[in-house]
Parts: C-alpha cells; structure tokens; sequence
C-alpha cells in the first residue's frame, strides 16, 4: 500500500470506524458522533474501499469488527487516544494561570457572571474562566478550580464553605403593576410564573407557600407557566409575562435599571444555601486564594441585601 493511497482515507471515516469498535456498533457510533447510522456505514464503506478488506462482517441488523477490522482498530485507537490526550494538555496548560469558576446556569447568568466584573476590576491581570453548568463537576479531575453549588450537592466534595442563604420575592415589571401600594392579594389578579427545579433539588418556593404565610386564599389548580430556570422565569417577568418569585440574589442590575419592581415586599427563604467549593491546588495558583475570599466576601454582602429588612 503507497503512502499515497494511506493519505487518502478521510479522518472522518477513521473517526467512524474507530467509534463503531469502541461503542460496539454502528448505532452506538451515529449516536455519539451525532450523525446518521447510514452516515456511519458510508464512511466505513469508504475505508474498505480505500484499504481493499472488509472491516465489518454484517449479519442483519447487527456488525462485528472482522480479524483484519480488530487489528486495524487497535491500531487506529491509538492515534485518537493520543489525540485526547493532546487536548487535555492543551486544556491543562490553558487553565494554568487561568482560575475556573463553574456554577449552576442561572446563578452564572444572573449573579456571578455579573459580579465577576467587580473582581476583574480589581485584578484586570488574573485570567477567569466562568462555565454554566447544572451538573456537578468532579473536583480534581475535570478542569475546574472552583464551584458555587447548592444545597447537599456540595457534599460530593472535600473542600466547601457557606456561602449564603438566598430569599424570594415577588417582582414583574413596572407594566404591569404601577408604582403604587399593593397588597399580597394583588398579585394574584395577575398571571403567575411559576420557578420548579429539577427533582433532586429541594423545592422552590411556591405560590401557594407565599398565599398561605399573606393569609390569601390560592387555588392550587390555578394554570400558569413553570420554568426550571430561575434565570428564565425572571427573564419572563422584565418581559411583562407575569410576577415571579424571584431571588433577591438574581433581580438587583433589574430593579436598580427598573425593569422590575418589588410590588409585595414580602419574602420566602430558600429551604437551603449556596456552598463554595473549591481544589485544593486551586489556592496554590496565582490569586486563587484571594480568588475564594473575594468569593466569600461578596456572599456575605449578599446575604444581607436579600434577608428581610429588619422592622424598625
């Protein structure tokens, strides 16, 4: 086989072939390489052509790598092990100097991702890199340094602090609800959207929890739409959608540029608080240690700014 011929063969076709053998058919390939089993089979076809043997024996709706098809996919498995293993160099030596800050959606978009601009005010040299995400990194081993949880999630790591326990309360758009005194029963002339997280959370403060401490009668029943974002649910409401039962933590840039207003200044706590964790080689990097008491310092305003005012 000429050199020539070698080069030939698309990457593509050995990025298929080398999927159907680790994932076990073609099927399982098209799905992780989120193409078509049909897609699949035309770049192996290809290969086959290219090299003159057959890879795959098929038998009905099932393939099996043939003898020249296993000795030719331990061969290739190596080079894309290698390749992943140059991407997590790259990925290693990118976060070096930079620190890591993962956190749920919307605590990204509606509170960290707008405070961070305080820290880089501050330290406009440190690199940040900020990563939404529901899902709980593994600490030590995916490329994060730190992360704001909720809850008994945290618990899945070693190192964590307290960060702060958040409240609700009802907020809508100036729109709907001019700027005048209201009371609780108020709020429910108008439609009503509804925050549900995701199951392994504890619950969300609810409508009927808000109605039974005003002492407003509420129907269970009542329809209304349901977000598992808090982020998107207020989104709804600067959009005249409705009033939220929004955290105080989430609507301070929506209140001070008046785009949501507080109509009933009455408010629920979480059931439960936001946790830093953190790697411990996170604080050996540049500022990281600084990087987490900057973290803890702005939780500790926060958590005054959202508790109720005390009543004088």
């Amino acid at each position: 086989m000429t050199d020539e011929r070698l080069k030939a063969i698309p990457l593509k076709s050995l990025q298929a072939f080398e999927a159907v053998g680790r994932c076990g058919g073609v099927t399982a390939a098209a799905l992780e390489l989120r193409v078509s089993p049909g897609a699949i089979s035309q770049q192996i076809r290809k290969i086959e052509s290219f090299l003159g043997i057959s890879l795959l024996e098929r038998s009905g709706r099932t393939v099996e790598l043939t003898a020249w098809g296993r000795l030719y996919h331990q061969e290739i498995s190596k080079g894309f092990e290698q390749f992943a293993l140059a991407q997590q160099l790259l990925e290693k030596a990118r976060n070096e100097t930079a620190l890591v800050l993962s956190a749920l959606s919307s605590v990204v978009n509606k509170w960290i991702g707008r405070r961070i601009f305080d820290w880089q005010a501050l330290h406009p040299e440190v690199p940040v890199r900020i990563i939404g995400r529901d899902k709980e990194p593994r600490i030590g081993f995916d490329d994060v340094d730190f992360r704001v949880s909720y809850g008994s999630d945290v618990l899945q790591h070693e190192h964590y602090t307290e960060l702060f326990r958040d409240w609700v309360v009802p907020a809508c758009s100036p729109a709907l609800m001019q700027d005048r005194a209201h009371a609780a029963r108020d709020l429910f002339e108008q439609p009503l959207l509804h925050v549900e997280w995701e199951r392994h959370f504890t619950p969300y403060p609810s409508w009927a929890e808000f109605a039974a401490k005003a002492g407003v009668s509420f129907d269970v029943s009542t329809p209304g739409l349901s977000f598992t974002l808090s982020s998107s649910a207020i989104d709804a409401a600067v959009n005249k959608r409705g009033v939220v039962l929004a955290q105080m933590s989430m609507i301070s840039d929506e209140l001070e540029a008046q785009t949501l207003v507080i109509p009933v200044d009455m408010r629920i706590a979480l059931r439960e608080s936001y946790f830093l964790a953190w790697d411990r080689a996170a604080l050996q990097k540049p500022h990281g240690r600084e990087f987490r008491d900057w973290l803890v310092a702005i939780s500790r305003q926060q958590a005054v700014a959202s508790a109720p005012r005390p009543i004088l």
